[in-house]
């Protein structure tokens, strides 16, 4: 259902969908930033593994990309609308 009438409250979606998506990519390399190189700063031989991959990279790349698919799934669902960019008359 095309809820939004006109071309400003439809820019107004655009703009509020677009620095949602920023925002939660931005979260999400800080993520994986922290975890990636916050766990690996010892020696390999020190390193404790889950499920056979090191700690840093299963929370990382594992835990990381698992969370943050869930949390676009569900702002997706609450957040954003479907329209047509088109201009209606």
């Amino acid at each position: 259902m095309n809820t939004l009438k006109t071309r400003e409250e439809k820019d107004r979606q655009i703009n509020k969908e677009t620095k949602i998506a920023i925002f939660l990519y931005v979260l999400y390399f800080i993520w994986w930033y922290a975890t990636g190189y916050g766990l690996s700063n010892k020696d390999p031989s020190e390193y404790k593994y889950i499920l056979g991959l090191p700690t840093w990279f299963f929370y990382s790349c594992v835990i990381g990309y698992i969370w943050f698919c869930i949390a676009t799934i569900i702002v997706t669902k609450v957040f954003f609308k479907n329209f047509g960019l088109d201009d209606e008359d």
